[in-house]
């Protein structure tokens, strides 16, 4: 596999080379925070335009199909036509926090996604506890959400709001608990050592049935953390409008937008990190020549593969199961969905400790 970091460490030697270490770390972060920016809103374009797409394939439609070959440039004129409109100043509100709110929603999302380890030697943020720090940032977003329903003063939005929190802060339990099976299986919460330990199997793989488990429930809860059906109650059309955005215009609902879709292949991207192996290939423990042919395979090409994979399934559901009613959700998560992530766990635990794992 080729080793990134060799290029990012050529880069920063070059800078260093030429000028104080204080103006050359100060170019790299510039530098590393525009592209993380750029990647960021192309992906969300790409999302928009793949949810789309996939919708209508499972409906037997074609989709967007005017603007540009086969509707690829739909998006760039959806996003145009955000950036020009106007932001409407509204009567009655707390003008503050509902400025304040969409920034917060936005800027957890960026800080999830730099987290992300993209390729062998391509990741921003390395914690030694890198896996607490995202779920940690991962909580913020909701504040941002609880802002823009109680700030936009409007029934609707509020009801929006206090659901979402209320289906966050719930499903958040779930998705962290199997999250938590697979710490206990791997013994690190450090993302480069959790890709590591992942270069002869999976953890789907390797960590036996607790694993799998864990990784349908993350499925589920990791669905109901970004608001997608059939967990999409927070924005239910047909009683509360548009949620707890219904009163944003312009650029502001924009960020709300592009949070929505990015925080899908973020879960989808810590899937992959958690349970596929990140950025690693395939490897199967013998089989040397299927290995080396993995291997020539760009790190960055298996991460993205992945990811969009684990969004793919997530779409789905959206586009078979119909939207549960806000006390069937909260129902599911309380007393089933939690009670049996806690035994997957204490499983998991049973499994490591007696060495029943591949």
């Amino acid at each position: 596999m080729f080793n990134f970091g060799v290029v990012t460490n050529w880069i920063n030697e070059l800078l260093v080379s030429v000028m104080p270490q204080w103006a050359a770390t100060l170019i790299e972060c510039v530098v590393i925070g525009v592209i993380l920016l750029v990647l960021y809103a192309l992906l969300a374009l790409f999302y928009i335009l793949y949810e789309r797409k996939l919708c209508a394939w499972f409906q037997c439609r074609l989709g967007p199909m005017r603007v540009g070959p086969w509707g690829l440039l739909q998006v760039f004129a959806d996003m145009f036509k955000i950036l020009i409109k106007e932001i409407i100043p509204l009567k009655n509100t707390d003008k503050f926090l509902f400025a304040l709110a969409p920034y917060m929603v936005i800027a957890s999302s960026v800080i999830m996604f730099a987290c992300l380890p993209w390729g062998y030697g391509l990741q921003i943020i390395d914690y030694n506890i890198g896996i607490l720090f995202i779920l940690a940032v991962s909580s913020c977003g909701v504040i941002g959400i609880l802002l823009a329903g109680w700030s936009s003063n409007n029934k609707y939005t509020l009801i929006g709001a206090m659901r979402s929190g209320a289906q966050m802060v719930s499903y958040e339990l779930s998705l962290g608990l199997a999250i938590l099976t697979i710490i206990v299986f791997a013994g690190t919460m450090n993302i480069n050592e959790l890709v590591w330990a992942q270069e002869n199997g999976w953890f789907i793989f390797k960590g036996h049935i607790p694993a799998f488990i864990a990784f349908l429930i993350y499925l589920i809860a990791a669905t109901a953390e970004t608001n997608r059906g059939p967990f999409d109650l927070p924005e239910a059309e047909h009683e509360l409008t548009a949620g707890y955005h219904t009163e944003y215009s312009g650029i502001h609902y924009g960020f709300f937008y592009l949070a929505e879709y990015l925080n899908l292949f973020v879960v989808s991207g810590i899937a992959t990190l958690m349970f596929l192996g990140g950025w690693m290939p395939l490897h199967i423990p013998g089989w040397e020549g299927f290995n080396a042919i993995m291997d020539y395979i760009p790190s960055v090409v298996w991460f993205i593969g992945k990811a969009f994979f684990i969004s793919f399934v997530i779409i789905w559901f959206k586009w078979t199961f119909p939207r549960i009613r806000i006390d069937q959700m909260l129902a599911f998560e309380w007393k089933y969905l939690m009670p049996f992530s806690l035994f997957n766990l204490v499983l998991m635990a049973v499994f490591v400790a007696l060495g029943w794992h591949f």
